[in-house]
């Protein structure tokens, strides 16, 4: 591994500052260059878990037991173990068999510390095997491994040798400073670089050259004119500020509006689950600039926006009160020793008063108790890596109303664990009359459009165009509201792609993503935008319209758009996801070839990764290759046998081979296996009515209906079959449930009034 020490030119860079060169690119010049004047600064972080993100593995650094113990889980025995002056573990490598490794570096300290070990080509993969740091009276002082349910065999994407437990990928750009990945994809190796092993100074403040010319020069008593002292970044929206709290409401307000977002943006760049598109970006820069962050997308997030998976803390706190009042992330949390300012409930204490806050009155607990804890209650911890409890940070009011309607967790059944979500709401109700309501009024949209609820599309879109409302809620429901394809919602999604917010362009991007040519027209003026995560989805919705359907301008600026959606892709290309969209991108141009290739690689990457399957698959029989694609998903199938995804792609090739039994089959296979899905089994239904089995037909249908009452197909599909069957009653009370959904399609009321006729 390289280490890239930049020197400052013998202070040549003070010139341009004189004569105003401003233009000068600023450079990474290292901590060492920072902690003379910012001494204070230096001693709070030194020591601190970004300090201490990333390690040579020393006897200082290394925390886990490695005298020779050994571990076992599911079968295989590790032997952690020290041997000429190296930590070393004995455990399973690629190849299923047992191997020794050095550990290279150490990766964070608490409340685990995990190890890094070199592979060739470059690569540093990360053990699945972790050393709980915490104190032996917590449960910790032992190893574990971070899927204890799992026995991840050697060719499973989540071996610790395989590319989700990649450094170079997954991790680096998060734990070191001035991170370059330098991945070649023709010889399928890293070369990568950093200036700084953990995460220093310019990691949060951006490249320091310029800075430090503006202090010499200031030292030197040369008058400057830099208002932003040679900063990338100047984080001063706290400068002056006060919370000033109202007595009569106990509430606290900020004494200087807030206008700008730039210290959470420069924290969201590692605090956020988003895909980077370039390691060029630095502090300072537009978050969208350099990385496209997920919206509150199921699996990743709770209906209600509550966190699900990892998510690393930027999409919780843009749902908050406090981040609408203004709040920004040092308000609580000192940014150079990476911890809350102060202990516990007294950092909440510093707006919220703890006479009205801190006391029975307010949350009806025994004082002291966790139920009497502002952290417990308001943002309740889930655990991730076994034992990393991470805290939700959208600081709402337990709902547990919600988790009966909704299935969601809620912090009071989170502690009494012994007790059911019914009584937990009707203690809230006895406490406060009512549930309370809070900001999350999105939950119900969200949750509709995931149950594909009737009322789904309605609630979408007054979501979408509340503006009381976090942006990052109302992006997701604009992002949902591409099954309901109606002007109401065309009109929202074009008022969004306009709109000041990003987050409401890219919500207003993704809708159109499943639309039509005609409607994607709509992103062409998003080519012009100065983020790159939208330009560049722009052009990648653009990419299936020819030529002569663009002006000249604007197919000229999708050219260029095109260009940097490849770039990042190529950026991100020992991913198989970023084959597949390319592929993805090639099949819409028509470079069918191009496209195969992508497609391939994406396989060769990952053998297991099913979208590549269905994609090439789909690619191939539109070539006319029905063979070579029955033959690819079954190659998958082998690979992934209960891949619904695999199974459905199948029947519809069997379909297309007038193989209508085997179809059928592979079908039900489909549907059996994702019945959250209701699609396959729409499709399912469609192939045994096709087969002239009616009866089985509307019963599939019937049961999907019950799982997702406000599908659109499913309810076509019930009125025309059951009239087809004679039963015409019954399908007149699908159609105007139908009807209900869609109550401006003509097609919809014509068919009402059919069955409605005597």
């Amino acid at each position: 591994m390289k280490s890239a020490n930049v020197l400052l030119a013998a202070l040549a860079s003070v010139w341009w500052v004189v004569a105003g060169a401003d233009e000068a690119p600023a450079e990474y010049v290292g901590r060492a260059q920072c902690a003379p004047c910012h001494a204070e600064e230096n001693a709070r972080w030194t020591g601190s878990h970004h300090d201490l993100a990333m390690q040579e593995a020393t006897d200082a650094t290394v925390l886990g037991n490695f005298n020779d113990v050994s571990f076992e889980h599911f079968g295989v025995v590790s032997r952690f173990f020290r041997k000429d002056g190296r930590f070393m573990v004995r455990t399973d490598g690629p190849d299923g068999r047992l191997h020794d490794y050095p550990i290279e570096y150490t990766f964070g300290v608490f409340p685990l510390q995990q190890y890094l070990i070199a592979f060739p080509g470059g690569r540093l993969q990360a053990l699945d095997i972790g050393w709980d740091s915490r104190p032996k009276e917590q449960g910790g002082q032992r190893w574990m491994h971070l899927h204890p349910e799992d026995p991840v065999p050697h060719d499973d994407v989540l071996h610790w040798t395989g590319p989700n437990l990649n450094w170079n990928y997954m991790c680096a750009d998060c734990h070191s400073t001035n991170l370059r990945k330098g991945y070649d994809a023709s010889s399928d190796s890293y070369e990568t670089t950093w200036s700084e092993i953990d995460v220093s100074c310019e990691a949060c403040h951006g490249p320091g050259s310029r800075h430090l010319a503006w202090a010499e020069a200031r030292a030197k008593g040369v008058p400057l004119d830099l208002s932003d002292m040679g900063l990338t970044v100047r984080l001063d929206e706290r400068m002056g500020v006060a919370w000033p709290i109202d007595p009569d409401t106990g509430k606290a307000e900020r004494s200087i509006p807030r206008t700008t977002t730039k210290e959470i943006q420069v924290c969201a760049r590692c605090h956020s689950r988003r895909s980077q598109m370039t390691d060029e970006a630095f502090a300072g820069q537009p978050f969208l600039d350099g990385f496209r962050p997920a919206l509150l997308t199921e699996g990743l997030y709770h209906p209600d926006g509550q966190i699900q998976d990892e998510v690393y803390v930027w999409g919780s706190l843009l749902q908050s009160k406090m981040y609408q009042a203004g709040i920004t992330c040092s308000d609580c949390h000192d940014p150079h020793a990476a911890n809350v300012r102060l202990p516990g409930d007294t950092v909440c204490y510093q707006c919220h008063p703890p006479d009205r806050y801190a006391s029975k009155q307010h949350h009806f607990h025994p004082e002291g108790s966790t139920g009497a804890s502002c952290i417990e209650c308001h943002m309740p911890p889930t655990n991730y890596m076994v034992v990393d409890a991470r805290h939700d940070h959208s600081f709402r009011v337990p709902r547990p109303d919600r988790s009966i309607a909704m299935g969601t967790p809620n912090a009071c059944t989170q502690c009494h664990a012994d007790k059911t979500n019914e009584w937990a709401a009707a203690q809230v109700e006895t406490w406060y009359g009512k549930p309370p309501e809070g900001l999350e009024r999105y939950a119900p949209a969200l949750h509709a459009a995931r149950a594909r609820l009737p009322e789904a599309g309605r609630l979408l879109l007054q979501i979408a165009a509340d503006n009381a409302q976090p942006a990052i809620a109302r992006a997701t429901a604009l992002q949902a509201l591409a099954r309901y394809p109606e002007a109401a919602m065309l009109a929202q999604v074009q008022q969004d792609l306009a709109a000041t917010d990003p987050l409401l362009r890219l919500g207003a991007l993704e809708a159109l993503a499943d639309l039509g040519p005609a409607q994607r027209l709509l992103a062409a003026p998003l080519l012009w935008d100065d983020r790159k995560a939208l330009r560049t989805e722009a052009a990648r919705l653009l990419a299936i319209l020819p030529d002569d359907r663009l002006p000249e301008q604007v197919r000229s600026q999708r050219a260029q758009a095109i260009e940097e959606y490849i770039a990042v892709q190529a950026f991100n290309a020992e991913r198989p996801e970023a084959q597949l969209n390319l592929g993805a991108l090639y099949a819409d141009q028509g470079k069918h070839q191009d496209a195969e290739l992508a497609y391939r690689k994406a396989i060769a990457r990952q053998p297991r990764f099913v979208p590549a399957y269905v994609n090439l698959a789909q690619l191939l029989a539109e070539r006319g290759r029905e063979q070579e694609a029955d033959g690819l998903l079954r190659q998958g199938i082998e690979r992934e046998p209960t891949s619904p995804d695999l199974q459905h792609a199948l029947g519809l090739s069997l379909v297309r081979q007038q193989r209508l039994d085997a179809a059928t089959a592979a079908l039900s296979r489909a549907a059996a296996l994702a019945p959250e899905n209701a699609r396959y089994s729409y499709v399912y239904a469609v192939a045994l009515q096709s087969d002239g089995k009616l009866d089985q037909a509307i019963e599939v249908l019937e049961d999907s209906h019950t799982r997702h009452p406000g599908d659109l197909d499913t309810l076509v599909a019930l009125a025309t079959f059951h009239r087809d069957a004679g039963r015409p009653q019954e399908a007149l009370a699908y159609a105007r449930k139908l009807q209900q959904l869609m109550p401006d399609d003509p097609a919809v009321d014509q068919l009402v009034r059919q069955l409605d006729a005597p």
